[in-house]
């Protein structure tokens, strides 16, 4: 199938997933993750329909933003560095993997310098996998009060990834614990949004729907053939 016929799939399966948890499909936004994708790809999809798009790395990101123009709300999906806010913040509509306070205050600072106040997700490290980013679910609260205090950032919510070799049922756990937090922080910060759970990719992306997930970031599913 083409991306067009990708997209349609992609989009009936978070409709039915949507449906059977009781959730309108509408409700679910679907982030096409193009890294390492042609601007023809990308083109492509956005014939099909498709204006929000992830990127994982900073510099690609910046480069397809300034190729492609505008019609296109960038996500950045990826671990984000410190010496590459200024790539990002400003360009992006949200940032999906904040996780410690010095990036915040990194991004904090750029957002203030380009007058504008940038919106982040807390990347939270559900599995406690050593090889991903991500704060620690008992550090969580930690990190939100405190970010909750810069003035350049807003925190929409929270971003998880399973475990690598999850997919399917097996990421049911993970997605659950991420909304569970998410549920007690919004207890415990009533002053601070918390409305987003990005949560679910080509592998899980149906369960994570189910689950309460309010974007998916999905590749594969969308460009490959």
């Amino acid at each position: 199938m083409g991306i067009a016929e990708n997209l349609r799939s992609v989009r009936e399966r978070i409709a039915r997933a949507a449906a059977s948890a009781g959730r309108d499909g509408d409700s679910v936004k679907l982030v096409a993750v193009s890294k390492g994708r042609s601007l023809e790809d990308i083109r492509e999809a956005m014939e099909a329909g498709q204006t929000v798009f992830g990127e994982n790395r900073a510099q690609e990101l910046r480069e397809k933003a300034l190729l492609l123009g505008e019609g296109i709300e960038w996500h950045f999906v990826g671990h984000l560095q410190r010496n590459k806010v200024n790539m990002v913040v400003g360009k992006v509509a949200l940032i999906h993997s904040l996780d410690s306070l010095k990036l915040a205050a990194a991004i904090s600072s750029r957002a203030e310098a380009l007058d504008l106040v940038q919106e982040v997700l807390l990347q939270v490290n559900v599995s406690r996998e050593e090889s991903k980013f991500g704060v620690a679910a008992e550090a969580a609260e930690g990190l939100l009060r405190e970010v909750l205090s810069l003035p350049g950032l807003r925190v929409r919510g929270l971003m998880t990834m399973a475990p690598v070799w999850a997919e399917g049922e097996s990421s049911r756990p993970y997605f659950r614990s991420l909304r569970e937090l998410r549920d007690a922080l919004r207890g415990d910060f009533p002053q601070a949004d918390l409305s987003l759970l990005s949560m679910g990719m080509t592998q899980d992306f149906e369960v994570a729907v189910e689950e309460g997930a309010d974007i998916v970031r999905v590749g594969t599913a969308i460009f490959s053939g």
